[in-house]
């Protein structure tokens, strides 16, 4: 199975989703915050970003879900900067700090083949949504430079349908946080009340483009949806709730239930994230996925492993 880019590129319509992204910077609508600031000429909205593409590091990486991992490695770029602003980010020092380097686009794209040349199993980009043209304009010169790995959209969850529309055919696998189902735990850890229903039409429209995960004989993703959830303390993200929009979306949804949440960052400043989530905490989110019909739950390994 191609990549579905290649087609987009073969027919020019990858660079005409550069082109539409790139005018949406000068008015910067390419997250629901609709900042609307004029990038293109240096201004910044809440991701604190311009034009050119800010990477903290790229590598082959062995932590992340089983059929992105393979055997090899998901080849991931980790963007700097972020279009939300969770005071608990566990990656703080690059989302909030602004911990990176400037790169141009062809060093973007050399940067993934790179990955491709170490054999990693796909590109993916973390925390993609506020460079989604830097990453359009850079495959513009990867492809023609031998790229042909599927592309991963690595993000918070917070993304606009219309921009998600225009990069249809870009991604071949979509890999959303569905962070909170309460608007104001949003609004208070995350700077974004309208999340939740941001995020729900958002990974809607994920699954409308790609379905369901499909992968390999080894079990290595090709195509398809993967949704990650982080529990945390005392249900404050409402995860009961998120997993059933999660079910109702597909029961056949691949869906890791996360049990790493930590104190970091500014987590000391709300009372209930000051400390991590009880083991029965974590076992009430995996029985409450199968008790919702869900059957792809990455927690099912580490919940056995427990016992």
């Amino acid at each position: 199975m191609q990549p579905s880019y290649l087609e987009l590129y073969n027919s020019g319509r990858l660079e005409k989703c550069a082109e539409a992204l790139y005018e949406r910077l000068a008015d910067c609508t390419l997250c629901p915050h609709q900042c609307r600031t004029d990038r293109i000429n240096g201004r910044q909205g809440k991701c604190r970003s311009g034009v050119a593409p800010v990477i903290s590091s790229f590598s082959a990486h062995f932590g992340e879900e089983a059929p992105l991992v393979g055997r090899h490695g998901s080849g991931t770029i980790f963007f700097t900067n972020c279009n939300l602003a969770c005071i608990f980010c566990q990656n703080y020092d690059i989302s909030h700090l602004g911990r990176g380097e400037e790169i141009s686009f062809e060093e973007l794209a050399e940067a993934m083949i790179q990955l491709q040349k170490r054999g990693c199993h796909n590109i993916n980009f973390v925390t993609p949504t506020h460079m989604n043209y830097a990453i359009v304009k850079a495959l513009l010169v990867a492809v023609p430079g031998g790229l042909r790995l599927p592309l991963v959209y690595n993000s918070g969850g917070y993304d606009a349908v219309d921009i998600l529309s225009i990069l249809e055919g870009v991604y071949d696998i979509y890999m959303p946080d569905f962070k909170y189902m309460n608007s104001e735990t949003a609004r208070d850890l995350s700077g974004a009340p309208d999340y939740p229903e941001r995020a729900m039409a958002a990974i809607t429209e994920m699954h409308r483009q790609v379905g369901d995960l499909a992968t390999d004989r080894n079990g290595v993703a090709l195509r398809g949806l993967l949704v990650r959830h982080l529990v945390l303390p005392s249900n404050i993200a409402a995860t009961d709730r998120v997993i059933n929009f999660i079910a109702n979306l597909s029961r056949d949804t691949y869906i890791n239930i996360m049990d790493q949440y930590r104190p970091e960052y500014r987590a000391n400043e709300c009372f209930n994230l000051k400390r991590g989530i009880t083991l029965q905490e974590y076992d009430d989110a995996v029985n409450h996925a199968l008790r919702c019909g869900l059957t792809r739950i990455d927690g099912i390994r580490r919940q056995t492993n427990w016992k």
